[in-house]
């Protein structure tokens, strides 16, 4: 892959460079250049240094990032597991990249690690990534998790209403009638009311089938 012509990857290392050259540690040698120049076209394509360097001890968290996110975009499974941590950071720029890199990993353990980490309510100020994904995915998980989500997000004074807001979306985007109570219930809610309104008209009219 052409990392140089990926604009989330160009865009990470923009985000990464104050932290590269911030780094009072070793560069991990594979990166010696990418920290270097700051050149995204400098990552080495070895997918096995990439491993060494996201699976060695003491390596910063930029690089394992970099790492994380070159391996998932090209389908290696071995991405998965520090690419789901990425998405649970607190950092939500690191989200962002982690969620994207899942996105194109096309593993079959992404969507319920995401489910896992939306429906966490000790972690619903970091749900927003993963429930985006989950919209993105579009996979059997998807559904139930935003509904949860969803449903506790309703009271009008959660602090975590964009979370809310990205489960109504994402629940019009995939257009499962199983949505609509939970939908019609955020009808009300002062933040949430309109976007509900929207995605209730993607469901299309109530048909007898969908209330039995």
């Amino acid at each position: 892959m052409e990392y140089a012509e990926d604009p989330e990857f160009c865009s990470m290392i923009d985000r990464l460079r104050d932290e590269i050259g911030n780094d009072t540690g070793e560069v991990p040698a594979p990166f010696g250049r990418l920290a270097e120049t700051g050149d995204p076209g400098e990552l080495p394509a070895d997918p096995e240094e990439l491993h060494r360097v996201l699976t060695a001890p003491g390596q910063p968290l930029w690089a394992r990032e970099v790492a994380a996110y070159a391996l998932g975009v090209a389908g290696d499974p071995r991405a998965f597991e520090a690419l789901v941590l990425f998405l649970n950071h607190r950092d939500p720029e690191r989200c962002v990249t982690a969620a994207h890199a899942l996105a194109r990993l096309g593993d079959p353990r992404t969507a319920r690690a995401a489910a896992a980490l939306a429906t966490n309510e000790l972690r619903a100020a970091y749900a927003l990534l993963p429930v985006r994904l989950l919209a993105e995915l579009r996979a059997p998980e998807s559904v139930p998790a935003l509904i949860t989500v969803l449903e506790r997000r309703l009271p009008a004074a959660d602090p975590h209403w964009r979370v809310g807001l990205a489960c109504v979306e994402g629940l019009g985007a995939l257009g499962d009638p199983r949505a609509r109570p939970a939908l019609e219930s955020a009808l009300p809610h002062p933040r949430l009311g309109a976007a509900a309104a929207r995605s209730l008209d993607l469901l299309g009219p109530e048909r007898a089938a969908d209330r039995a």
